[in-house]
């Protein structure tokens, strides 16, 4: 320890360092503590300083982020240089225009006759069999049908007693009609307004006077009414080949008493290419992603590498590479080992990208694709297991540990990274189920979430018939108009299944695109 504090200090010769007395050993001795302690001070501070510039660089690019979290011009292409040609369409571009309606949809049609040339002024005779045709199209004012009921009371002559009129049973309680309560769930299903703003919207547009309550009420029955074909909807999932999955927080209240915790809500989405399925839950884990999928589910799931997944088979898995991109790319922005290893992953993800949008484009076949990324998937192995061989402490917190643990769980799920290359039908990333949650998200910004688990269960129906009617391009306002009128006259909703369509034909849909 001696020799060691000499060397320290001006490499004192041990000689020199024998014959300096003791007070002088003494405060080098204290000395050397401090520079030592200084020393331990000073690699802290540097690595939560490159902690807290990690945090601060995290942008949607190299993180989970959301791109409106991004920092003002972030992500903004290079102004071109402006170009010499004038603004709209350029000579020889074939113009649009808007669809005319066909002759048997116009209320009236009015012909307009030239009768002199505007050359000579002669008189114009004769038949144009392919006039110019222009459309106005006007919206008349809008005014509620309006249907009174009067329930006379009449007495008896005999005994006195009085006796009122019932209504029919076919005339519902509530005094609103079937398409009352459809438009007020396409109101906040579809457009995401509040309940004020519903409350709004039918007195200004439809003149029809109605109560908050009310709303909530007529929202509560749409909801109910769609309830069996959403069920329906979750057993399609459940039963797919293909399944991609995702999941974000949302607010749930306990105004009626089943949050008593106040624990976080979290909208669980489960999504193919004609059914989209959505739900609401008090957790985010492994039960959670169970009851979306089903404890039996066989298909194949494509997701990010939350944990709540993990029951299912590697086999059986397809990891979201938008998500590994923003792994590799995050370590990139490290120093030292790290961005050298983020770096030769980034360049072996984008080789294979670009690899897989020529086997999209039909440039490149898939016994070729698969040849070529042998080499990629040998190349981004070595990488991840360079990384994994590296020492580090079990609580150390530097950005070279935090690479060597991401390293290591990558490792326990390689497999699953490269299903979408041997299997046709299954995608490199989980885009459809991201693109399906993100008006999920506008409306939890704008809603602030549910303050009850029926207001909860309205969310997730609606989200549910929205995304899935909107995928097989139905219209919303019939279905629910259907679906409400089903409920009321006691029969069987419609379905939002297609018509003759099964699960596997959903999976081969997805394998055509």
């Amino acid at each position: 320890m001696e020799q060691k504090r000499v060397n320290h200090i001006d490499q004192i010769s041990t000689e020199d360092w024998g014959k300096t007395p003791t007070s002088v050993k003494k405060l080098v001795e204290e000395m050397a503590q401090q520079i030592e302690q200084q020393e331990k001070k000073l690699a802290e501070v540097l690595t939560a300083q490159e902690q807290l510039l990690e945090k601060i660089n995290q942008t949607s690019k190299n993180s989970s982020s959301p791109p409106s979290s991004d920092p003002p011009g972030f992500g903004k292409k290079p102004t071109k240089q402006k170009s010499s040609k004038k603004r709209g369409g350029q000579p020889g571009h074939t113009g649009n225009s808007r669809d005319l309606y066909a002759i048997e949809e116009c209320s009236e049609v009015i012909e307009h006759h030239p009768e002199e040339c505007s050359n000579c002024g002669a008189t114009l005779t004769g038949v144009d069999t392919n006039p110019y045709r222009h459309q106005i199209v006007e919206i008349p004012p809008i005014s509620p049908i309006v249907i009174e009921h009067r329930l006379h009371e009449l007495t008896c002559n005999g005994c006195g007693s009085k006796t009122r009129a019932r209504l029919p049973e076919d005339v519902n309680q509530s005094g609103y009609g079937v398409r009352v309560v459809a438009l007020v769930a396409l109101l906040s299903g579809v457009y995401r307004n509040s309940q004020r703003m519903v409350q709004s919207a039918m007195l200004e547009v439809f003149g029809i006077s109605i109560s908050l309550g009310t709303v909530n009420r007529l929202r509560l029955e749409a909801s109910n009414a769609v309830a069996t074909c959403v069920d329906e909807a979750k057993l399609y999932i459940q039963n797919a080949n293909i399944v991609g999955a995702d999941e974000t927080s949302f607010n749930q209240g306990n105004i009626d008493g089943f949050n008593p915790e106040q624990r976080k809500a979290w909208l669980w989405v489960a999504v193919t290419p004609l059914v989209t399925f959505f739900e609401i839950a008090l957790t985010r884990c492994t039960q959670g992603a169970k009851n979306l999928l089903g404890e039996n589910f066989s298909g194949i799931l494509n997701s990010d590498r939350h944990g709540a997944y993990n029951w299912v088979d590697l086999e059986r898995r397809q990891l979201c590479w938008a998500h590994l991109r923003r792994e590799f790319i995050k370590m990139s922005e490290r120093t030292g080992v790290s961005a050298e290893l983020g770096t030769a992953l980034v360049k072996q993800q984008e080789k294979l990208f670009e690899l897989w949008h020529r086997v999209r484009d039909g440039t490149l076949s898939r016994d070729e694709f698969v040849e070529l990324v042998t080499n990629i998937r040998e190349q981004i192995l070595a990488s991840l297991q360079e990384a994994s061989d590296c020492k580090i402490g079990y609580r150390e917190k530097t950005p070279l540990s935090k690479t060597v643990r991401t390293c290591r769980q990558l490792l326990k799920v390689e497999s699953a990274m490269w299903l979408f290359v041997t299997t046709v039908g299954v995608e490199p990333t989980n885009n459809a189920a991201e693109r399906a949650i993100r008006p999920a998200v506008i409306w939890r910004r704008t809603s602030f979430g549910s303050q009850t688990q029926a207001g909860s269960n309205f969310v997730a129906r609606m989200l549910t018939v929205v995304t899935t009617l909107k995928s097989q391009k139905r219209n919303i306002l019939e279905f629910m108009t259907q679906a409400v009128i089903a409920t009321r006259c006691g029969q069987t909703a419609p379905s939002l299944l297609p018509e003759g369509t099964t699960c596997s034909d959903d999976s081969d849909l997805l394998n055509a695109a």
